[in-house]
């Protein structure tokens, strides 16, 4: 009460055209309040900032460009959006981190993210506003949205996968976008245009084989394999890149009495299938 009662005594003393020349000549800066809560979490998650990391926490907040989360094996983050417009789930080996975070003069909601490599999946409604936004970039290009559910695949090597499940995602790199529609699924290389959109799969089988050869007389072997090029593989946990045909081949290691390996195949929407391959 006391403090209302200073500011009256204080604007009583000065003239009103000064009063109004003083608040034309600074306008009220508004704070924009936009974040991204981290409100489940599984596994080794970090939270990232520009002044460092530590272990991400239930309720941690992404609201400045720089904020991010990197997560580690079998591990996962569920990222809600301010609006309550969706959820962003970030899944192992992958590394997410603000661009932007910004309001357009309609209220409408801008909101740039950069994935440089793992996989995440999207789930939002539609936005009610024309100028709101939500962009993904990654080392192949951009994909933007208007309210849909999508997964992102980012492999090693920059190679981006999309498969749209509801809604419409356009995928743009080096001067051509490309619409991937509800029930389609495309990739984009490094460097290329994205791929033509085709019908979504969802398919996590594999063909493998192991090949032998011998290099210096010491004998060697390699596991040499194909999924759909959108699929994202993990071979005894690493990460593999796969080419525009899905085909992917493992380092060459010592050929061994007895071998086994792991393989785990996973859809942009998140169907897996994990393979026990043995070489005898």
């Amino acid at each position: 009460m006391r403090l209302i009662t200073l500011s009256c005594l204080f604007f009583a003393l000065i003239p009103a055209a000064a009063i109004a020349q003083s608040v034309k000549a600074q306008p009220v800066n508004v704070r924009v309040d936009r974040w991204l809560a981290i409100q489940q979490l599984s596994g080794t998650v970090s939270y990232d900032r520009p002044s460092g990391a530590r272990a991400a926490r239930v309720g941690d907040r992404l609201e400045a460009v720089g904020d991010g989360v990197t997560t580690g094996t079998k591990s996962a983050a569920s990222l809600l959006l301010d609006t309550g417009v969706g959820v962003i789930n970030v899944l192992e080996y992958t590394s997410l981190k603000v661009r932007r975070m910004d309001r357009a003069p309609d209220d409408g909601r801008i909101t740039h993210l950069d994935v440089m490599r793992g996989q995440v999946r999207l789930k939002l409604r539609r936005f009610t506003s024309p100028n709101s936004e939500l962009e993904i970039r990654t080392p192949a290009g951009i994909s933007g949205v208007r309210g849909t559910e999508f997964g992102v695949v980012v492999q090693p090597d920059g190679k981006t996968a999309i498969a749209t499940l509801e809604g419409e995602v356009v995928t743009a790199a080096q001067g051509s976008q490309v619409a991937v529609p509800a029930g389609f699924q495309n990739f984009t290389i490094p460097g290329e245009a994205p791929s033509t959109a085709v019908p979504l799969r969802d398919d996590p089988s594999l063909k493998a084989e192991f090949v032998k050869l011998i290099d210096g007389g010491i004998r060697k072997i390699r596991l040499v394999g194909q999924v759909d090029p959108v699929n994202i593989v993990t071979v005894n946990g690493q990460i593999q890149s796969t080419d525009r045909n899905g085909q992917f081949t493992t380092p060459e290691v010592l050929a061994p009495s007895f071998l086994r390996v792991n393989v785990v195949v996973t859809t942009p929407l998140g169907k897996t299938q994990s393979y026990e391959l043995a070489l005898r």
